[in-house]
């Protein structure tokens, strides 16, 4: 089999070196002088990556194979690039929404919005209507155990396969609905994230702006403090001392989401207090803050009214990064059984509880989704914010596309 990998690399290099030496014929100037300064790599990267488009082009119709076993093979990327293509239409309808409709203002942001950034954001606000009406949009709650249902019911509602078409995507281990808790999940585990990140800059973004302006023994003080703590890796930390939190919080009568919550903000904090504290040193030794001390403004309006709003756009960038962390930490501590806490839904404990539903893929794919969806959840929104992230960055930069 190895011969056949050999021979599609060695004619893709064929293919590659042909291309650049027909490009460097053409009587065209704007392209002739294009391919012969194009590196072999650039001519071999275009046809990689054409192969690439091809060999997903016919995967996608294997997926849609009247062969159920050839089907069953290509089903998740079917799907993947289905929900690819959706996505992208989705994006695109929205950033025309947005050109056509609203203020003069929201027009102009939504004109100079990349296609990225629109898909960023209709996700983000697709995310927070779940969470915010996930008791109006779920159909039954996180915790009902639903009478009459048996547990551990197959996803795709498929009778034949143990499925059930009144829970499409079937029942846990002890008979909840998988998709009520896959929408409370999004309140649970998004809302939580982001209140933790809120946390993590009102303590970082403080103590680094008080360190920036102050400085002397309270920024060696706390900048100290700041690097014994990024000593350690984060999720190792967190795990011990929420380790040693589920000890306390039985005995404190205090839920354990609230010590999540502080562990967490406080070890985050730590990356904030960094950026603050550097953008902050930049901004105080700049004229103004000068003439401000010089009329008697007291620490208050410097902080507030001239560092802050100087520091507004790397902060928002930060905050945007800060909350995947934020996010991808509680879903990992939550998967390691000491995060967010039964019977509240959350994406992590779910991708560990369903796992074994994995197992039906070779036979019946859409079984298998329960857990990929939580998994996916995760991703999808870490990837959005991203999107969103680098637009803000972009557009702080001034650089242009």
């Amino acid at each position: 089999m190895w011969y056949w990998y050999l021979a599609v690399l060695v004619g893709m290099c064929g293919l590659a070196w042909l291309f650049r030496w027909k490009g460097q014929q053409m009587d065209w100037s704007e392209f002739n002088n294009k391919f012969r300064d194009m590196p072999y790599s650039v001519a071999f990267g275009y046809v990689l990556g054409l192969a690439i488009l091809l060999w997903l082009y016919w995967a996608y119709f294997q997926g849609h194979s009247l062969h159920q076993e050839t089907a069953n093979k290509f089903f998740f990327l079917r799907i993947a690039i289905e929900g690819f293509i959706i996505f992208a239409i989705a994006a695109w309808v929205f950033r025309l929404f947005g050109r056509n409709v609203g203020t003069a203002g929201t027009k102009k942001l939504f004109r100079s919005m990349p296609l990225t950034a629109s898909f960023g954001i209709l996700t983000i606000l697709i995310y927070a209507i779940f969470a915010i009406f996930a008791g109006a949009i779920a159909p039954y709650g996180q915790e009902s155990i639903i009478p009459g249902v048996a547990a551990n019911i197959i996803p795709g509602g498929d009778p034949e396969l143990g499925g059930n078409p009144d829970f499409p995507l079937g029942t846990d281990q002890i008979g909840r609905d998988i998709l009520s808790r896959l929408i409370y999940g999004a309140q649970n585990t998004v809302g939580i994230a982001f209140a933790t990140t809120v946390l993590a800059f009102l303590l970082g973004g403080t103590f680094g702006f008080l360190a920036a302006t102050l400085g002397g023994w309270l920024d060696q003080l706390l900048s100290r403090a700041v690097d014994v703590l990024m000593a350690i890796p984060s999720l190792i930390f967190a795990l011990l001392l929420m380790t040693i939190a589920s000890v306390w919080a039985p005995q404190l009568g205090i839920p354990l989401t609230v010590f999540m919550v502080v562990i967490i903000a406080v070890i985050d904090s730590t990356r904030v207090y960094r950026l603050a504290r550097a953008v902050g040193q930049n901004i105080v030794v700049m004229d103004y803050i000068e003439a401000a001390k010089l009329r008697g403004e007291g620490l208050g309006y410097l902080v507030f009214k001239e560092i802050l709003p100087n520091a507004t756009a790397p902060l928002l960038a930060e905050f945007g990064l800060r909350f995947c962390f934020v996010f991808l930490t509680i879903a990992a501590l939550s998967f390691l059984g000491v995060g967010i806490q039964p019977p509240l839904a959350d994406w992590g404990t779910m991708v560990r509880d369903l796992g074994g539903f994995v197992n039906f893929a070779q036979f019946a794919p859409m079984a298998a989704t329960a857990p990929l969806l939580a998994a996916g959840a995760i991703a999808l929104l870490t990837v959005a914010v991203n999107f969103v992230v680098d637009w803000m960055l972009q557009k702080s930069s001034g650089l242009k596309e």
